[in-house]
Order: structure tokens, then C-alpha cells, then sequence
């Protein structure tokens, strides 16, 4: 596998925590097929974007990326991308906490380290407290999309898959419609390997607009 270089210095130089979405994503902007659910959590078809993992503890850039999102001390995930992982058993890796975004939090106790937050704010100020001085990771399109929204998310780490699912769930539905300015902070291609495991990994910053700029101005 082949790595291109950095575009530019990233957070991780800098000792800056970041709230990063991790999604694998096809060309066509979709993380999962049609009909996904808890009995088919990725959709019909879906398991496609996840073949680049059978690659994930190799030298280069896919153990690189796999390794950054298990050295973060948090998680924020979806309530619909929790569920439909089983829960990940109470532990999504290293017994980190785990905030569910959620707008009702069930009766039943969650398992392990696993909060229910209602609020999107108070969860990523929970998750920062939580997390220290390492990053916090992001999964789920509902979560991302809250985020987002709410001003909340730092960068989008997206693995991009090189194939068109043409149905499913999309990443980026529900925004808002001002724009949202991205920097790109990293670029690596693990394109040294047969075409079914190929993946683009970009890292993106949010940027946010200056203290009392009115977002919709001049749009």
C-alpha cells in the first residue's frame, strides 16, 4: 500500500482534541444499502464498504486510520447506528465511554460504559471531559448530522470506497442550508492493492466561521 503525503499539519502534531466522524462512505455519498436494519445492519448490499477492513492491521495507511480511531478515549454514536450494532456488547473498544445520542432515553440500564444524552451539546461537552486530552470518534450519519448542526464536530476522517451503491442512507441529508467550509488536513490511498479492498482516506477540518459573522450573509 502507498501513502500519499500530508497536505498539512494535522491536530494530532498540535496536542489539539478533535470530535472526528469516522464513516466509510461510497462514491455516491451512501453508508449503508436499502433496507438496513438490526437484522441487517449494513443494508442490502452494504457490507461492500467494509472490505478495505480486512486490511485494517497491515503497514500503511488503512492500519494508520484504524489505529487513530482506537487510540480515541470517547465515542458518540447514533441511537439507529448503536442499535443496529448490538450495542457493540456494552464496549465499542478499550471500555471507553460511550454517549448515545438519543431523543428518549429507555427504561432499561444501558450496558458497560454506554450513556443515553438527549442533548447534543451537553454530549459533546461530556464526551471532551471524557476523552481528556485524546480525540473523541464520531460514528453514525444521525450523530455527524447533530453535530454538525449544532457546531460541535471538529473534522470528518471518511474512508471512501470506489463504488456506487445507488441506494441507501446518506451521510449528509438533514443540513442546514448555509454552507460549510471544509479544510483538507490529510490524504492517504490505499490503492497498492486489488480493486475490491481500495479505499481514499480524507481528513477534513471544520471551519468555522469568525466570532459574530452571520453564516447566512452574502449567501
Amino acid at each position: 500500500m502507498s501513502s500519499a503525503p500530508v497536505v498539512r499539519q494535522d491536530h494530532m502534531s498540535t496536542g489539539t482534541q478533535a470530535i472526528r466522524l469516522d464513516m466509510t462512505v461510497s462514491l455516491d455519498g451512501l453508508v449503508v444499502g436499502p433496507e438496513d436494519g438490526p437484522e441487517e445492519p449494513m443494508g442490502l448490499g452494504g457490507f461492500r464498504l467494509f472490505n478495505w477492513l480486512d486490511h485494517r492491521l497491515d503497514p500503511g495507511p488503512n492500519g494508520q486510520v484504524v489505529a487513530e480511531a482506537t487510540a480515541t478515549r470517547a465515542v458518540i454514536s447514533g441511537r439507529r447506528t448503536y442499535e443496529h450494532a448490538n450495542r457493540w456488547n456494552g464496549d465499542h473498544h478499550d471500555g471507553v465511554p460511550v454517549f448515545v445520542l438519543t431523543r428518549h432515553v429507555p427504561e432499561e440500564p444501558p450496558p458497560g460504559s454506554v450513556q443515553y444524552v438527549t442533548d447534543v451539546r451537553a454530549c459533546a461537552a461530556r464526551a471532551r471531559a471524557a476523552a481528556g486530552d485524546a480525540d473523541v470518534l464520531v460514528l453514525g450519519a444521525g450523530a455527524a448530522q447533530a453535530l454538525l448542526r449544532a457546531g460541535e464536530l471538529d473534522e470528518m476522517e471518511l474512508h471512501v470506497v470506489p463504488v456506487l451503491l445507488g441506494r441507501g442512507r446518506r451521510l449528509f441529508d438533514h443540513l442546514p442550508a448555509e454552507r460549510t467550509e471544509l479544510e483538507l488536513v490529510r490524504e492517504s490511498n490505499a490503492a497498492d492493492t486489488d480493486p475490491e479492498h481500495r479505499v481514499l482516506h480524507l481528513r477534513h477540518r471544520v471551519r468555522r466561521p469568525p466570532a459574530g459573522h452571520d453564516a447566512g450573509a452574502g449567501r
